[in-house]
């Protein structure tokens, strides 16, 4: 009886103060992937952010990795609680648009820079980083030097990977490896396998095995050094610059056709390009900001890879040919 009598007091005082007081009650419901929302992503920060100009809360549901979360959209279909989804990427972008759950964000924002110039009328764009082999420079003193190395290289230095059925960093290295070696990718999944230690549903496990010497390497990204350099005074943990390049991940965010309140998400989007969040983003989520920060980038990525060719399949191709090249990467780590 008391929960019931405070909600009544509650609603009779919002009431006295008219619409401002009840604007407090708006919530945001932005579906992303888990490692946003831990401790140390940028989920809590982007929250406290964006509630001091909405008059809003922010909801934050998590999924394991990206290319899960484009799955449970599906399944949830036009009930979907998700006003927003922040997490995709640019691979994953025309089989997104393809369900018919999101709808265009009818913003034009400014300044605004990822490799390729990326530019989309559903989806904007919040950050970016290439993918990379980050190996322990105590477990490993002969890194690869390119993705042949990586493929014919000694089976007994292991990788950690992820799976590329649920995770965007594992269809990223999908795609990579697709990138180079076209029609022979199965050859070289066939070869590669044997380096395998684990594949994981996501980023945060295979990461965590990483760190835990369960394997010298693992498929991340060639920003994680930084990571370590600022959060932990350590050089420890290097990426490996291959000489063939790198596949970019650009990720995404979109409002959808469900949203409760469409204003606010689009309000949500034009925040995620601004300085509030672009500044969060590389000290947090550990990838290259797209738009402008309050301040420069810490001095730790001046000492990252800088690829010197850069990978990136169009969305519709990787729509194609999605299912096909997995069933090629699983009919090759079965053998």
């Amino acid at each position: 009886m008391r929960i019931k009598l405070l909600s009544t007091v509650a609603l009779l005082a919002a009431a006295s103060f008219g619409p401002s007081a009840l604007a407090a009650d708006k919530t945001l419901t932005i579906y992303t992937y888990e490692s946003f929302v831990t401790e140390w992503g940028p989920g809590a920060k982007v929250a406290a952010a964006f509630e001091k100009t909405c008059d809003c809360k922010v909801e934050w549901v998590g999924a394991a990795d990206g290319v899960e979360l484009l799955t449970r959209l599906k399944l949830e279909g036009e009930g979907t609680k998700a006003d927003v989804v922040l997490g995709l990427d640019t691979n994953l972008v025309a089989e997104a648009k393809a369900t018919g759950l999101f709808v265009p964000h009818q913003l034009s924002p400014e300044g605004l820079t990822v490799p390729g110039g990326f530019a989309d009328d559903t989806f904007l764009p919040y950050d970016y980083g290439h993918f990379a082999v980050v190996y322990d420079t105590e477990g490993l003193k002969n890194p690869p030097t390119s993705m042949k190395d990586l493929v014919e290289g000694d089976p007994k230095q292991k990788i950690v990977i992820e799976d590329p059925r649920t995770s965007t960093p594992g269809l990223g290295l999908l795609l990579w490896v697709k990138s180079i070696y076209g029609d022979k990718a199965g050859e070289a999944w066939a070869k590669l396998k044997d380096r395998v230690l684990t594949v994981t549903p996501g980023w945060s496990e295979a990461y965590g095995l990483f760190t835990k010497g369960e394997a010298p390497m693992v498929l991340s990204y060639t920003t994680s050094p930084a990571y370590h350099i600022v959060a932990e005074n350590s050089e420890r943990y290097q990426a490996a610059a291959f000489s063939e390049g790198h596949y970019v991940q650009i990720e995404v965010a979109g409002m959808t056709k469900a949203a409760s309140d469409p204003e606010l998400a689009k309000q949500f989007l034009t925040f995620m390009t601004g300085p509030d969040f672009q500044s969060i983003i590389p000290e947090t989520n550990w990838m290259m900001p797209v738009g402008p920060t309050h301040e420069p980038l810490p001095a730790a990525f001046d000492k990252l890879v800088k690829p010197g060719h850069t990978f990136l399949l169009p969305s519709e191709e990787v729509a194609a040919n999605r299912k096909a090249w997995i069933d090629e990467w699983l009919a090759a780590m079965a053998k």
